[in-house]
């Protein structure tokens, strides 16, 4: 596809090389692999941080360094998808390496995750692993209800260092990073106060072209900065320890960025996130890999590369194949597409009901089906319903200045249209054709040209709902709608912390 070709190019002139294709060297790798200590797994999380917000993806304003270097020192992976555009069902999907919506509640935002669902943080700390998170981890919910005594993703520790600093004596680690950036809410005007021109932004094109929406996505960089800055940080103490080239570094986010028809959509905006990764002695470096890999793939990564087996339950695939090859570009053929999903985002509908739907994305499309045409998919116009009950109108979509520019200018004749995109009810499918329409604003599906395509695409999706035993396919989907939600009382509580701790990091900005 064209718009990725151009990634890639601009990526290997930012990172300062050219990728070559050489025959592939993954299982000589892994045989050389044999024997060595078993390495660290730092796997570092932002929150909302979208692809192609970073330098070394071709964003022109946005400066990224530490992704930047493990890029180039590793793999960079432009075709990473979360399976929901949605927190809780991305890092659900993320621990136990399952499709969301096989995770009974942990399908929605604000749930709990049930305790039978195995998630790797436990069986590494079984092999022996040192494991914890900082900040953000599976959630947001309440782990609690769910059976389980602490958060999937480990124990909570105060800060990396204090992980280190409880650590046994020869234990390898598996830490999870999990930042708070670049949720908002935003500190307005940080942006373009740190240096950022309003100019160089490239304003994507569900977006309103405004002076207040070109801020408030350098408000949105400046985070991603912070983000980036700290993670390397974390890299610098892992050299002084001289434990750097021995952990497998991850850096990644949960889902797209928080800007309407992005955030809690299936389209690029709300699905497509960074993915790189570094592990010097067993990924080649500089490399560019355009296969489709989902992050639930990770799970079953980290436990290969400790040499555990994944248990049967685990549908996401190990990415070791894809690391340890020598080549770039797209290596697997069974690596053609990757499926993405939602349930109930937040409770912004009468009745506390979801927005369900489904999409496959290929190289050459992204088909959609929505199962419930008839609700509203950023959520009602008068905001929620008792007993979570929200004043946000179309509350799907967080607040903040490019949300309330675009309500604002609802009727403007500029942005009449892309209010519309962002919020109207949409028809049962939507098929995209991303080589005339990469940004997914023209729905062809009705277009009898695209008929025999979607056709295909829709019996694929079906066909692998089916196998993977989606609700919403093989029964009792209507599920989702009625389970707890944890976004109430203790949700306020939870947002409060959060803000608080992102309170502080800005005082030491």
């Amino acid at each position: 596809m064209k718009t990725h070709c151009c990634h890639r190019r601009e990526f290997l002139k930012v990172a300062g090389f050219s990728a070559a294709s050489i025959v592939c060297g993954g299982a000589r790798a892994q045989s050389a692999e044999r024997g060595r200590a078993r390495p660290n797994i730092l796997f570092c999380i932002a929150d909302d941080w979208s692809w192609p917000f970073a330098s070394s993806a071709g964003d022109k304003v946005v400066k990224t360094p530490t992704f930047d270097r493990v890029t180039r020192e590793g793999v960079l992976f432009q075709n990473a998808f979360v399976t929901a555009p949605s927190c809780t069902p991305s890092r659900g999907a993320i621990v136990t390496g399952q499709w969301h919506w096989r995770l009974e509640e942990g399908g929605n935002l604000w749930s709990t995750l049930p305790a039978k669902f195995e998630v790797y943080p436990d069986l590494l700390e079984k092999a022996g692993y040192h494991v914890g998170l900082t900040r953000k981890g599976w959630g947001p919910g309440d782990f609690k209800p769910g059976g389980r005594t602490r958060n999937p993703a480990g124990p909570t520790y105060q800060d990396f260092n204090a992980f280190l600093a409880a650590r046994p004596a020869g234990a390898p680690f598996c830490f999870w990073f999990g930042s708070n950036d670049p949720h908002r809410a935003y500190e307005w005007e940080s942006g373009v106060k740190s240096g950022m021109k309003l100019e160089d932004v490239k304003v994507p094109a569900y977006l309103p072209d405004s002076e207040i929406v070109r801020k408030d996505l350098c408000d949105y960089f400046w985070e991603i900065q912070r983000f980036d800055r700290e993670v390397g940080e974390m890299l610098q103490t892992l050299t002084d320890k001289g434990e750097l080239d021995n952990t497998l570094v991850v850096m990644t986010g949960d889902n797209g960025l928080p800007f309407p028809r992005a955030k809690s959509n299936l389209y690029d905006a709300g699905t497509n996130v960074p993915l790189a990764l570094r592990w010097p002695g067993r990924i080649k470096s500089g490399r560019v890999v355009e296969d489709f890999v989902s992050l639930h793939d990770l799970a079953p990564t980290f436990l290969e590369v400790a040499d555990l087996k994944a248990p049967a339950a685990m549908t996401g695939r190990s990415l070791l194949g894809l690391l340890t090859s020598d080549r770039s570009g797209r290596l697997d053929p069974a690596r053609q597409h990757v499926l993405v999903g939602k349930e109930r985002h937040a409770w912004v509908r009468k009745g506390g009901l979801g927005y369900p739907c489904r999409g496959l994305r290929t190289y050459d499309y992204l088909y959609i089906r929505n199962f419930q045409p008839d609700r509203w998919p950023a959520g009602d116009p008068a905001g929620g319903a008792e007993p979570y009950s929200s004043t946000r109108i179309y509350g799907d979509i967080d607040d903040g200045p490019t949300k309330t520019y675009l309500l604002e200018h609802r009727d403007d004749p500029e942005v009449k249209r892309l209010f519309e995109l962002a919020v109207a009810k949409r028809p049962a499918e939507e098929l995209y054709d991303l080589h005339k329409d990469p940004e997914q604003l023209n729905n062809v599906a009705a277009d009898p040209a695209y008929a025999r395509a979607k056709e295909d695409l829709a019996a694929r999706l079906m066909a692998e709902l089916k196998a993977t035993r989606d609700p919403r396919v093989v029964g009792n989907g209507d599920a989702f709608d009625s389970y707890p939600y944890y976004g109430g009382q203790s949700g306020a509580k939870q947002r409060s912390k959060d803000d608080k701790a992102k309170a502080r990091k800005k005082k030491q900005r």
